[in-house]
């Protein structure tokens, strides 16, 4: 399946459950993968304001930003990420993300 198709699969399950954090989060991972950083970004803003609980948007959301070079924006969202991880008790997506913002602030 292409990432055309994939993302218009997505967008269907969004069409008729606009906070399917799942299908938003696929939607922005695909767009990321694709190179299409501000897109992919519109949609983990849009997923994270809609699910601020979803842990993994931050980390993803940072690392397409890190290699976007995008530093201070990705520092951000991982301190949003931290907070988060820590808030739901998800010890390993701290620490991961600990680990990058220690590399990206260092």
């Amino acid at each position: 399946m292409s990432t055309t198709d994939k993302i218009a699969g997505l967008k269907e399950i969004l069409a008729m459950d606009p906070k399917n954090s799942f299908a938003r989060y696929g939607i922005a991972v695909e767009l990321a993968s694709r190179g299409e950083v501000d897109a992919s970004v519109v949609e983990f803003n849009q997923l994270l304001e809609d699910d601020p609980d979803y842990t993994a948007g931050y980390f993803m959301a940072a690392q397409t930003l890190a290699k976007a070079g995008r530093k201070d924006e990705a520092i951000i969202r991982l301190k949003e990420g931290i907070n988060c991880a820590a808030r739901s008790g998800n010890r390993h997506a701290l620490s991961e993300m600990q680990a990058m913002l220690d590399e990206l602030a260092g």
